[in-house]
């Protein structure tokens, strides 16, 4: 009974008009039968029409155009009492249904429909995903929701525009389901015309996601409690603002926090001890600043107190900024990044310890002796005091499901005990909102790597005047060599010093190109692309007068905040575009699902700190890493000889790796069945702690 309640519940939700017109459907088929049924009754035996149908059909004909001339016929006068109501039918249909109940009917469809559309409906509901608010990265939040592989259920509760907010929904799925369609049919050109329309019909995936929109006050406790926040699996409280602008405007917002959030959070929480949850539930809450985070630790230590319920501040500009740093360091992990943080194919997992107390090592080396398709990575304790365990695999499944594990033994790997990472050159225009986590990033790997005390990498900072000025020059940064002022429109600065950049180094250097999100929503993404024509310009040139040179030393890395100009900055062929916004709202939508997996995250984005150890995603040539490349193999066999064969304080585990041309192999499925054949200049993607 409970699942039917909730399936109208939905249906009624997201579709109004189809219950109403079932509902008429219904209504008019009940009337139809039972006036059969007495036709039938009423009707003397020894005529030939009595037959329970051919009463239907004479129903519906007086019922629709009052028609009763051939009942009256076959009738005669012998049954009077039939003819009478045969007429009550006539006037019935011509009076209630063409009448009166054509104008109820209008008055309570225009009614039922705005009821399902607002917010003071109760929406019966469980296991669903709640998002409060609504900004620039809440549809991709949505659409990672299409990759699980259960059906899912989406309740979005904001204060206005929800026509924007289902508009901005149905964009980014169509993208997203166009995209993987044309995937299926290039996958399936073999099938016949027919064939291969079902097959995506098939594998249309949209059928699994239902979201419902609703307006009103996200602080409001009635309202929460309409869209039944306290069965929901997971909630996600996201900033109201959708640019850092917003905020930037409004003095007083930046020094006082986000109110309305800290609101809205203890409303959630206050919903959810008095209802009592029914199953385990995080809520994940964005942060911009640090007085909001403070406040939000300060209520979880006291607030937090039903062990079902984790409460996840989430630093979104400390997040993005490590994100930043890292793949201006190792492009190619965007690559990693962009697969693993999705729900498509591979991703992280996390499983609660069936053993209890376990060391990392322990973990590693009992589950590479039991599992072939997953990848085993680490051990952590939350803040509940449960030992965790951390995979990368296709599914939860591959994670629980042990099998015989056979692995050849004999493949000879031995890791170059002196590889460190070689001089890094960046040149960095513009700036953003998450410019301290992006230096902040900088100089922990900088401390991390340094040779013999001297630094490795090196940064030339391009930025206006008073950007600059406010920053100290970045003079708290030694990795920072050089800090020059110059706006946006000061082309003969700018060309001069991405000249000399693209000039002088010979090692690995890369041009990070920042988009200002303190600018007004028009103009998102403009600096980026001045700053893109002529960075191109002078790479072209320089490739055309040095075609001798190693031209793949050459990374760019542009940061675009709205997706809607994706397809502009690629027709200038950069090597790495980051939808800044996109990272975060995967990294969410999968923190909402496990909230160990945040501990995680955090580990991995942050290089090792003095009193804090940790293990990271590094991309290694293969001629550096290895003192002799590998012979082929399989990745079975590749993952467990170089976990062996590293050193005791550096495990290693490889998750994949680059081809020379650059393509990208993730040892995801079977791993005894994809097929590793190493050359001295593919790149091996290294889970380790340096």
């Amino acid at each position: 009974m409970r699942k039917i309640r909730e399936w109208i519940s939905i249906r009624t939700a997201i579709s109004p008009e189809l219950i109403v017109l079932v509902g008429i459907m219904a209504a008019n088929i009940l009337f139809i039968s039972i006036a059969a049924f007495i036709i039938s009754w009423l009707a003397p035996p020894y005529l030939e029409a009595t037959d329970y149908w051919s009463c239907v059909y004479y129903a519906v004909t007086m019922l629709i155009s009052g028609y009763m001339e051939v009942v009256v016929e076959d009738i005669g006068q012998t049954g009077a009492l039939l003819v009478a109501f045969c007429v009550a039918i006539v006037v019935l249909g011509m009076i209630v249904f063409t009448g009166a109940v054509v104008g109820y009917m209008t008055d309570f469809i225009s009614s039922f429909i705005e009821d399902a559309d607002s917010s003071s409906k109760k929406l019966h509901i469980s296991n669903h995903t709640v998002i409060l608010n609504w900004n620039t990265r809440a549809a991709e939040i949505v659409n990672e929701l299409l990759y699980k592989d259960t059906k899912e259920k989406v309740v979005i509760l904001v204060e206005y525009d929800r026509e924007g907010v289902l508009s901005d929904i149905d964009e980014r799925l169509s993208d997203t389901i166009e995209t993987e369609n044309e995937l299926v049919m290039a996958a399936s050109e073999h099938l016949g015309a027919i064939k291969r329309w079902i097959y995506r019909k098939k594998n249309s995936f949209k059928s699994n996601l239902a979201v419902i929109v609703r307006e009103g006050d996200t602080w409001s406790l009635k309202q929460l409690s309409n869209i039944s926040i306290e069965s929901a699996k997971s909630v996600i409280i996201l900033s109201n603002a959708n640019t850092y602008h917003e905020r930037e405007s409004d003095p007083e917002h930046m020094e006082k926090g986000d109110a309305v959030m800290i609101k809205t959070l203890l409303q959630v929480i206050q919903i959810t001890q008095e209802e009592g949850l029914e199953q385990s539930q995080q809520v994940v809450v964005e942060v911009e600043d640090d007085w909001t985070l403070e406040l939000i630790e300060t209520i979880i230590s006291h607030k937090e107190l039903d062990g079902k319920l984790k409460v996840i501040p989430v630093a979104i500009d400390y997040i993005l900024g490590q994100i930043f740093s890292q793949i201006s360091i190792m492009p190619e992990l965007n690559n990693v990044y962009s697969a693993l943080f999705s729900n498509r194919a591979a991703s992280f997992h996390s499983e609660a310890s069936a053993a209890g107390e376990i060391t990392e090592e322990e973990f590693v080396e009992s589950f590479l002796g039991s599992h072939l398709k997953a990848i085993p990575l680490a051990v952590s304790r939350d803040r509940g005091g449960a030992v965790n365990c951390f995979c990368m695999s296709n599914s939860e499944q591959s994670i629980k499901k042990a099998e015989s594990v056979t692995w050849n033994q004999d493949i000879e790997v031995e890791i170059n005990e002196g590889y460190k990472i070689c001089g890094k050159h960046v040149l960095i225009l513009g700036h953003n909102s998450k410019n301290k986590a992006i230096m902040e990033g900088f100089d922990s790997f900088n401390n991390e790597w340094k040779d013999n005390g001297a630094d490795i990498l090196e940064i030339v900072a391009v930025d206006s005047e008073e950007y600059l000025q406010s920053q100290d020059y970045y003079s708290n940064y030694p990795c920072v060599k050089k800090a020059v002022a110059a706006d946006v429109f000061d082309k003969a600065i700018i060309c001069s010093e991405i000249n000399d950049f693209v000039q002088a180094n010979n090692e690995s250097r890369c041009i990070l190109i920042l988009s200002d999100d303190t600018e007004d929503d028009d103009e998102i993404d403009a600096d980026v692309l001045t700053y893109l024509i002529l960075v191109q310009d002078i790479i072209n040139k320089y490739k055309k007068s040095n075609p001798e040179k190693d031209h793949s030393a050459i990374n760019l890395v542009v940061e675009i905040l709205n997706p809607k100009n994706y397809d502009i900055v690629s027709n200038f062929s950069a090597n790495t575009i980051v939808l800044s916004n996109r990272y975060l709202s995967k990294i969410i939508e999968q923190i909402g699902e496990k909230e160990a997996l945040f501990d995680f995250y955090y580990d991995i984005l942050t290089y090792d700190e003095p009193l804090r150890v940790t293990k990271e995603l590094y991309v290694k040539k293969a001629s550096e890493y290895f003192a002799k490349v590998p012979e082929a193999c399989t990745a079975a066999d590749l993952i467990r000889a170089v976990y062996k064969a590293s050193p005791s304080a550096n495990k290693a585990l490889v998750l994949g790796y680059f081809q020379s041309d650059g393509g990208m192999v993730i040892f995801e499925g079977d791993q005894s069945k994809i097929n590793v054949e190493l050359s001295s200049e593919d790149k091996l993607i290294v889970f380790s702690n340096h």
